[in-house]
Order: structure tokens, then sequence, then C-alpha cells
């Protein structure tokens, strides 16, 4: 159950931990942070996908180390048994990115969920919002990489000739092609060879929720032969969208474990 919907949220709204990780391109001009102070989710933690990745690194959205993470997430107040459901107000939708976080570091999937359609979709169907700071009381978190669920860039140099993995990148066609320039400086355009693209807003209705179940295994029919395929790895421009569609395989593929190429083109790319 990756997913879960808001009257769901509404009845078990004081036995789960609910999370903000509300972020946005840095071209929009929006922040997150300022955001969630003005409105939130009533008992909502807020998640900075920015300030809990790697810092030691020149590449957005990296993962930290798994001692690190212990320490994000005990300060978030979250207990290993804990059910969480995170949210953002994001058009990249960027819960999934957190999501992906949370599965890596050894939470039990089952016990992970995003909110599907977000703060927007909460707030249209006038359900409660606040601006109440969440009191957290600090605990003691044990974290575990599953370090099978990320790709890095020698893994993903050999599988151009090994193909032991399909990569698909969830960055627009124009960009997949090469027709229009990267938004981050520094990088050429372009994509991995031998990698497909779905863009990940192909697997989103127009209010941002996910497509049902048939229409998603039509989207990823167009590069998969089946859609009982496990070995599949995504990418995207920073990490982020990546796990857009991570999230949109697992609701048809209940077998898959997600998998991200989390350096994606920001690394690759570079020239």
């Amino acid at each position: 159950m990756s997913l879960v919907e808001t009257d769901w949220l509404e009845k078990n709204i004081n036995s789960v931990k609910i999370i903000d990780c509300s972020w946005h391109m840095p071209q929009t001009k929006r922040d997150g942070l300022e955001e969630y102070k003005n409105q939130h989710i009533s008992n909502s933690i807020f998640f900075d996908l920015d300030a809990n990745s790697k810092k030691e690194i020149n590449l957005p959205h990296m993962l930290v180390e798994e001692g690190d993470w212990g320490v994000i997430v005990s300060k978030m107040g979250i207990k290993n048994e804990d059910e969480i459901v995170i949210y953002d107000n994001s058009d990249v939708i960027s819960s999934c990115r957190c999501w992906f976080n949370f599965i890596y570091f050894g939470h039990n999937p089952k016990l992970v969920h995003v909110l599907n359609g977000g703060l927007k979709k909460w707030i249209n169907e006038n359900k409660e919002v606040t601006n109440d700071v969440t009191t957290i009381k600090k605990s003691n978190y044990k974290s575990f990489e599953k370090k099978e669920l990320v790709k890095n860039k020698e893994l993903i140099d050999q599988n151009i000739n090994e193909k032991n993995f399909k990569v698909i990148d969830a960055r627009s066609n124009e960009r997949f092609e090469g027709k229009v320039p990267e938004p981050r400086k520094g990088l050429r355009s372009g994509s991995i060879k031998n990698s497909f693209c779905i863009p990940f807003n192909l697997c989103l209705k127009e209010d941002k929720t996910f497509k049902n179940k048939k229409e998603l295994e039509l989207i990823f029919e167009t590069c998969l032969k089946n859609v009982n395929e496990k070995n599949i790895v995504f990418s995207c421009g920073s990490g982020v969208t990546a796990c857009v569609l991570a999230l949109a395989y697992s609701l048809i593929n209940d077998k898959y474990h997600p998998c991200i190429y989390d350096g994606s083109w920001a690394e690759y790319g570079l020239v």
C-alpha cells in the first residue's frame, strides 16, 4: 500500500507519523519550509530535502550516510515501528523521494506511504490544516542501508554492455532526447545510452493523483515487455522524480523493490 487516500489519513491522523516533504524546483522561487509554516496537515513534521542530503558532494539530493540518517529521523521523533504518511505541495511530487529514502534505510515498506494528491487535494476537500508547531519527542531510530536499491555511475556504465537491468528516465522527452538545454548549469543535453523515457507526469492525473493500475500498466508497457520485471532502475535530473516512477511502478508490480540511480543526470550529464 504505497499510496493512501486523504479520507484514510483523516481517519488515522492520530495513529501515524506525518511528514511534509514539499520541495520545489529553484526556478519556481517557492520555499517549502515557509509554506509549511503557513499551513500544514495537523501533527505533520517538515522534512527538508536539501538539508537532509549529503553535503560533502557537489550533487543534489544524494543519500546521506547510514548513521546520519538515523540522527535525522531520531530528531523527527520517528521510531522504527512507526507507520508513516508523507505528503507534499510540489509539482514534482517530492514526497516520493522521502518515501524512497525511508525504504532505502530499512524502514518496513508496508509502513511507509505517500498521500495521494498531497496537500492540494487535502485542502480542496476542506480538510483541516494548521500553522501550529508540532511537538517532537526525540527518538532513537536505527537505520540500515539496502544498498541494492541504488546504482552508481560505474554500475550504470557497466550495464550499457551487460544489460542486467533497464534504466527508465523520468525527465521530459525533450530533455531525454537532448532537444532542450538542461536547467542545471554544467550539464550536457541527452540521456544514458540504451535507456528509456517515461516522463513522470504521464503517471499523474491533472490533480496530481496517480493514475489507476490499468492506465499505469499501459504507460510502462511502452518500455517493458511485461510489467512483472524486477530489474528496473529509475533515473531523472536529480533523483527526485525518479522516485515518482518507482512508486508508480510499485503500484502495478508489488514484487518490485524501488531502485534508482541516485546521481541521475546531475552526475551522468556533467560536462
